[in-house]
């Protein structure tokens, strides 16, 4: 089986101290390649010396809406000075969370749409955090020209209208443990006819445990194994065709050699 962890952040406290152990737990478990997400642009230098470091992982670059509020001119450089980083494969976790609005709205607004209009200078695919903020995150994408471009709504928990709208403009989304969850019945009738080409899977660690260990914590790669089994049963198809489906989608979706 072979299977990618699209989005974890080894570089968290929880992770980062133990990540050679946490890389040899999810090879066991059968995950070849690890993307860690940066979050700000300390962060994102973290997560380009960790996957630098290892031929195991790949990074991106960005900065989270949680963070908007602290960005400073001196920040923007050094995220574009990260971009030539062989190991970095994409911009974000970039968007908007009304969920908890950590960072004011405006200062969101301003990240995200700085964010993107340097992304739009790149070829690198971006990964989208959207937290009951659909409908001020699709018009900022479509204003930069992201329309039918390599875009993944990440830790995707939305309706199935918004799944809808999200693949009219080309973009996709992944799955975390939070499909496996009791009650996740619109998420799972969204993941049960989702694209076969399209499917990619994540666990968003330390954070989302899916079941059967939803109360272990911290939350790491080697746990997107059990998301890909109860996906591939919900879809009715074997675990070893699903796993490497959904390796060959993200291995497209971010260009990895």
């Amino acid at each position: 089986m072979n299977l990618i962890d699209s989005h974890a952040h080894l570089t968290s406290d929880a992770l980062a101290a133990d990540v050679d152990a946490v890389m040899q737990r999810a090879h066991d478990a059968g995950v070849s390649k690890v993307i860690t997400i940066g979050c700000d642009a300390a962060d994102s230098r973290a997560a380009v010396r960790l996957a630098n470091s290892r031929d195991d992982v790949d990074c991106s670059i960005g900065v989270h809406p949680h963070e908007a509020a602290k960005v400073s001119e001196e920040d923007w450089d050094r995220l574009a000075a990260m971009a030539s980083e062989d190991c970095v494969v994409a911009i974000g976790e970039l968007g908007l969370d009304y969920h908890y609005d950590f960072s004011d709205r405006d200062s969101q607004k301003r990240v995200l749409n700085r964010q993107l209009a340097w992304a739009a200078t790149t070829e690198f695919p971006i990964i989208v955090h959207c937290r009951e903020a659909y409908d001020d995150v699709e018009p900022a994408l479509v204003e930069h020209g992201f329309r039918n471009e390599p875009v993944v709504f990440h830790c995707f928990t939305g309706t199935e209208d918004e799944a809808s709208r999200i693949a009219s403009n080309g973009w996709r989304i992944s799955f975390t443990g939070i499909v496996t969850f009791k009650r996740s019945t619109e998420l799972q009738a969204i993941a049960k006819a989702y694209p076969a080409d399209k499917l990619m899977l994540e666990t968003d660690a330390p954070y989302l445990s899916p079941t059967p260990v939803r109360h272990v914590r911290p939350n790491e790669p080697a746990h997107v194994a059990h998301t890909a089994r109860f996906l591939a049963e919900l879809r009715g198809v074997s675990i070893e065709a699903f796993a490497e489906q959904t390796s060959r989608n993200t291995s497209a979706f971010f260009n990895l050699l």
